[in-house]
């Protein structure tokens, strides 16, 4: 669609989420104490928790507030505090795709909550599994085209795990499965080539084109559910016109 930049959304996005650092450090927190919960407060031997501190870092996240939620997980401060994943799954207006993704203390609260938030966006609950068919689960990374060349950056990336390399508006886009993100990201930080953005994400095999006014209500939507608390990521299959974004 013409105007529609994937990157241009992410920025976007970024910018956003930095207004609420307060809140993104919290979503951090939830994520590194779950993954503490699960499989201990080692990230040699819980990759879960790599991941989550690595996401905590990349925020800006204090080594302490990342510490003490690692302790939290772990039960080492004798908290009792315990989240559940759950992941909901639904359709927003112009039937775009949406995967909101949560670390819930009390389903019975939440659960209904979320309902809530689909029905007054002009959206609607759907089942699990409804349209996550329709996303890829992929490690995801973007670096400015000037910073290397395509054929250094091929071989760094492809040696390192990656499954794709293409350049979009003057940023590099990488992809890789999951479990190769954190192999990738130190090969292409110890190359000292710098990462604008990078995260494991939910990506669309297929987009909806969305105009302004819809690209408008796609984007309040989003919002809606980014300012719940229990909320951790939201991810979508609509084109956002770059238009929309500078509404």
């Amino acid at each position: 669609m013409a105007g529609h930049s994937k990157w241009a959304n992410i920025k976007h996005r970024k910018g956003r989420q930095d207004a609420k650092r307060g809140k993104i450090w919290s979503r951090c927190s939830r994520a590194i104490i779950v993954a503490a919960q699960q499989g201990g407060a080692d990230p040699e031997y819980n990759v879960s928790l790599r991941y989550a501190i690595e996401a905590a870092k990349s925020e800006n996240m204090p080594k302490d507030n990342i510490a003490k939620a690692i302790k939290k997980g772990a039960g080492l401060d004798g908290s009792a505090e315990r989240y559940e994943e759950i992941r909901y799954e639904g359709y927003g207006p112009a039937g775009v795709a949406l995967i909101v993704d949560t670390l819930v203390a009390n389903p019975q609260k939440t659960a209904p909550e979320i309902r809530s938030l689909f029905d007054k966006n002009n959206g609607k609950l759907g089942q699990t599994g409804s349209v996550s068919f329709g996303f890829d689960h992929q490690g995801e990374f973007f670096i400015n085209s000037d910073a290397v060349s395509e054929e250094a950056l091929m071989e760094l990336a492809l040696e390192a795990g990656a499954e794709d390399v293409v350049e979009e508006e003057g940023m590099w886009q990488i992809t890789c499965p999951p479990a190769d993100f954190l192999r990738l990201k130190e090969a292409i930080e110890s190359s000292e080539v710098p990462i604008e953005s990078s995260g494991i994400t939910w990506s669309p095999q297929n987009t909806v084109p969305c105009d302004v006014k819809t690209a408008g209500q796609i984007l309040r939507i989003v919002d809606a559910f980014e300012d719940h608390d229990d909320v951790q990521a939201v991810y979508h299959n609509a084109e956002i016109p770059v238009e929309a974004l500078e509404a």
